[in-house]
């Protein structure tokens, strides 16, 4: 991730924008995973949880900026080790 958001501040940031952030969509949470990866790492990082309460939609100025669940699932499948993509 650090090595996509560098090269796309050196080649897209226009001046006066802020630093770009990265967003790592997960299906499950392991905090040793997080622990790992992170270390060493010496910009901010923030680590959170977004869930929604019930069936509520994103607000629309979210939804308008983020994938649909539907253009996610793709990648996400292709993902997976083979025994999970499987069900095996």
């Amino acid at each position: 991730m650090n090595f996509y958001l560098a090269a796309l501040d050196e080649r897209a940031r226009e001046p006066g924008d802020n630093p770009s952030i990265g967003l790592i969509l997960c299906q499950q949470r392991n905090r040793l995973v997080v622990e790992y990866t992170l270390r060493g790492v010496a910009t901010p990082i923030g680590v959170a949880r977004y869930q929604l309460a019930g069936d509520q939609p994103l607000p629309p100025d979210r939804a308008d900026a983020l994938p649909t669940q539907d253009e996610l699932a793709p990648g996400l499948l292709s993902s997976r080790p083979p025994e999970e993509a499987t069900g095996e």
